[in-house]
């Protein structure tokens, strides 16, 4: 099971950061041109590779970052309008999705030491 929730939390993670570039870049972006805001997409390549290899590590840390997106999102969703507030949506989504499938995959590779000591 954990390697369906790997795919799940590759491709999240891939379709949040494509989201994030094309928001802040070309399709509604905070200043016409484009804004500062782009770089969000790049901290989301920082734990890329570590989540294709299933590293568990990675998704550990990245279920508390991810929650920085989640929040954007749902603040985002609410205080915007037009196509901004449906990208909001879109990331909220998508940072639901990813951080689910973090933390299910970080419980479906629990190692037997660690559950004796979760007891």
């Amino acid at each position: 099971m954990s390697k369906h929730y790997q795919l799940t939390a590759s491709i999240s993670l891939v379709a949040l950061t494509f989201l994030c570039l094309l928001w802040e870049g070309w399709l509604a972006p905070l200043r016409p041109g484009g804004s500062w805001m782009i770089l969000k997409a790049v901290f989301l390549l920082i734990p890329l590779f570590g989540i294709l290899r299933g590293k568990r590590y990675t998704y550990k840390w990245l279920s508390l970052f991810i929650q920085f997106y989640l929040m954007e999102g749902l603040l985002r969703a609410t205080s915007d309008h037009g196509l901004s507030q449906w990208l909001a949506a879109g990331e909220t989504v998508l940072a639901t999705i990813l951080f689910v499938s973090l933390i299910l995959y970080i419980r479906s590779t629990r190692l037997p030491q660690e559950e004796k000591a979760a007891q």
